[in-house]
């Protein structure tokens, strides 16, 4: 029998379908998910209602997913897909009590970000200077400079206009996720340089509205444009980088700010981040740091 026939499966894709209203893709996970779960439930104990499940059907279900070197952070959406449809069809009253009480969802260990040590960076600046000023050797030298300089986010900087540069207070007014405007400061010399880009922008192209950043045919720069931009230049000039991204030069940025002294908070507002506990993940390596010169200085470390 095929798990999605089953109406208290069919039943709970509806709701999400007409009365939470997600998105096909989020709805299409969901149905994975049951589909395999059920599946699994079939092979292993035969035909089994939902009402008839417990605990340790789950687990064993778990079980076999980690045996698959299921990543944690999958099987913990996978446990989410579950909770779910148990607390659904308990306020539906189909059943009387959900098995996910006695299941402990996995933890996740944080990945740390990915960023470029100082003195690479500062090769990679230096090579960017001394590129041919063609107009994609500019647009990745304005790219580069600016993600290091400010942390800005990829679609920040793909939004930002002319009018939200102040030359005389030197810094970038932004807006980040859910229209919230913030401030970055920015040094004379990325000032300089922005002073540059838009002179050169508007020789080599007649119209480009207020847009601050352009393609090679004068049109607003977009996200894959970009993303190419920085990891072609990534790619030849920092090989050692396991990933290459604009995203990196922004987790390069804090990490920077961070071990040469910056406070926590300030970061966080820099970044934009709406919660301290996000910007808690650069504090890593100012830990290594300070491990690092304790080993060094103390005599008995």
């Amino acid at each position: 029998m095929d798990p999605m026939t089953l109406p208290e499966i069919q039943s709970f894709i509806d709701y999400l379908k007409f009365e939470r209203r997600y998105s096909s893709l989020t709805i299409r996970a969901y149905k994975v998910d049951l589909e395999q779960f059920f599946y699994f439930l079939q092979l292993q104990y035969g035909q089994i209602k939902p009402e008839e499940i417990n605990h340790s059907f789950i687990r064993s279900w778990l079980t076999f997913l980690k045996e698959q070197e299921i990543s944690t952070r999958t099987i913990n959406r996978k446990i989410s897909t579950l909770k779910s449809f148990f607390k659904f069809h308990l306020k539906q009253g189909t059943i009387q009590h959900t098995p996910m009480s006695k299941v402990i969802s996995p933890k996740i260990s944080k990945r740390l970000p990915v960023f470029i040590k100082e003195e690479d960076i500062a090769n990679l600046i230096s090579n960017l200077k001394n590129n041919s000023e063609d107009w994609e050797s500019q647009n990745s030298k304005m790219l580069i400079l600016l993600f290091y300089a400010t942390g800005i986010r990829l679609n920040e900087l793909i939004n930002l206009r002319e009018s939200q540069i102040d030359y005389y207070k030197k810094q970038i007014k932004v807006l980040g996720k859910g229209n919230k405007e913030r401030i970055i400061p920015v040094g004379k010399e990325i000032i300089g340089h922005i002073k540059d880009y838009i002179q050169s922008k508007r020789k080599e192209f007649k119209k480009t509205d207020d847009v601050f950043l352009v393609t090679s045919k004068g049109m607003k720069l977009y996200p894959r444009y970009a993303y190419k931009l920085v990891n072609d230049i990534l790619n030849e000039t920092v090989k050692t980088l396991d990933k290459k991204s604009p995203h990196v030069l922004r987790h390069t940025f804090a990490t920077h700010l961070m071990n040469n002294g910056a406070n926590l908070e300030a970061v966080k507002e820099l970044l934009g981040h709406a919660s301290l506990a996000t910007t808690q993940v650069y504090t890593h390596n100012t830990i290594g740091k300070l491990k690092d010169v304790y080993k060094r200085s103390h005599p008995k470390a």
